[in-house]
């Protein structure tokens, strides 16, 4: 098998020469409804954000395999942007044909699935188990169309660690690793010491693979009742990934300018890594040749992220975005989104796919991706219950620890303002 190069970033928007796509900056600027002329084409839209994997060239197979069809893609350059343009137009005007959402958010479209088209209840199969529960309301319609997952590794600079005298073989640096959070921010106490750089990108980025192996971080699985604020895990990761944060973090939120500067200026030698994350690095960093994975995660395994498809009921070509939808989250589609991006599927008959399983990675030292990945998968034993506030109350942690980070507030002001904002969602 040939080695596969990811080569696209999360906010990387390629210009692509066939007047059939159009490509905007932000689905909130131009999600628009599909249009239709007497001659029979169909204009649809698909809005999604950061890097699904969904390059010019997957959208111009399908139109030449449907040639009536002309596909616009709307990219949002973060999850936040693409979820406010959604609820504030759901039910309404303006939405793409097809929306992509985060499973972070999930449970706040599950409120208004019926203004969801629903998944043919032939297609509900194809997808694993818990990927089909999670979108699945309580009259038993299916109502996104699944993507990806996030098993996550380690990816390292593995440059950056020879010149730290860590070592640098991706099996050794998986032994390395091996064991609990404290081990992971004992080795970055080694890194820094040794180089006086820092050893992790963010404190947020760091928490968030912490907090998704809490089976019930914010909010009770039974009741819905908020426990965030008296949680002693939340509490103890919030302690944990900023004692560690002071000496280890480079302070640089994901996202920023200052961040994607750092995938390539060694600001950090350390991230944690869902498949979706390797094309963002390699996308952003195309020259840096230092960059590897890990077969290892703190703790064993952890999934960060995972989106679906939805397909408003309202749009002018329903049947067509159904149809679309179906295409792009199909076995195939998603290795080839896999070998555009990373995005990891959640397709059943992808799982098992040679093609996904040999894969290997030119960018990241030719490593395994499709193994390591799968194995990272197979690690993952906790799904944390995300209730309707799950998204709110995770976003004002990020804001919590980045107010540390940048200096702020310190801690224990900024934990107290965070169980206020908290507080004020009961």
């Amino acid at each position: 098998m040939n080695s596969r190069a990811f080569r696209r970033g999360a906010v990387a928007v390629a210009a692509f020469s066939a007047s059939a796509i159009v490509l905007a900056g932000c689905a909130g600027s131009s999600g628009g409804s599909s249009s239709s002329d007497p001659n029979g084409e169909i204009e649809l839209t698909v809005a999604t954000f950061n890097d699904f994997g969904y390059t010019d060239e997957l959208f111009q197979e399908y139109m030449d395999e449907n040639p009536n069809v002309k596909i616009v893609h709307n990219k949002a350059a973060t999850s936040n942007d693409a979820r406010a343009n959604y609820f504030q137009k759901l039910g309404k005007t303006g939405l793409a044909d097809i929306e992509a959402i985060e499973v972070d958010w999930l449970p706040e479209v599950m409120k208004y699935s019926d203004l969801l088209a629903p998944v043919p209840a032939d297609l509900t199969d194809r997808w694993l188990d818990w990927k089909v529960q999670a979108a699945t309301d309580p009259a038993g319609n299916l109502i996104g169309y699944g993507t990806d997952i996030g098993p996550e590794g380690i990816c390292y600079r593995s440059d950056l660690f020879a010149a730290a005298g860590l070592p640098t073989d991706r099996e050794e640096v998986a032994a390395l690793f091996e064991g609990d959070w404290a081990k992971y921010f004992e080795v970055g106490q080694q890194y820094t010491t040794a180089t006086g750089k820092a050893f992790f990108d963010s404190a947020g980025g760091t928490y968030q693979g912490m907090i998704n192996q809490v089976e019930a971080a914010y909010e009770d699985p039974e009741s819905g009742e908020i426990i965030a604020t008296t949680n002693p895990e939340v509490k103890d990761i919030y302690d944990q990934v900023l004692e560690a944060s002071a000496t280890e973090s480079a302070h640089l939120g994901q996202w920023s300018d200052d961040w994607f500067a750092g995938l390539s200026n060694g600001a950090f030698a350390t991230m944690l890594c869902p498949g979706w994350m390797l094309g963002v690095i390699s996308g952003n960093a195309p020259d840096v040749t230092g960059w590897d994975i890990a077969n290892v995660f703190p703790n064993g395994g952890g999934n960060w992220g995972g989106s679906y498809l939805t397909v408003p009921a309202n749009g002018a070509n329903v049947e067509a975005a159904q149809k679309l939808a179906d295409w792009l989250t199909a076995p195939e589609q998603q290795i080839k989104a896999f070998t555009a991006a990373g995005t990891f599927p959640s397709q059943n008959e992808a799982l098992s796919d040679p093609t996904l399983l040999e894969a290997t990675n030119e960018y990241f030292n030719n490593a395994p991706v499709g193994q390591i990945l799968s194995d990272r998968a197979k690690a993952v034993d906790v799904t944390p219950f995300k209730g309707e506030f799950y998204f709110q109350i995770n976003d004002a942690m990020q804001k919590a620890l980045t107010r540390v980070e940048d200096g702020t507030q310190d801690a224990a002001a900024s934990w107290d303002q965070w169980v206020a904002e908290v507080d004020a969602l009961k």
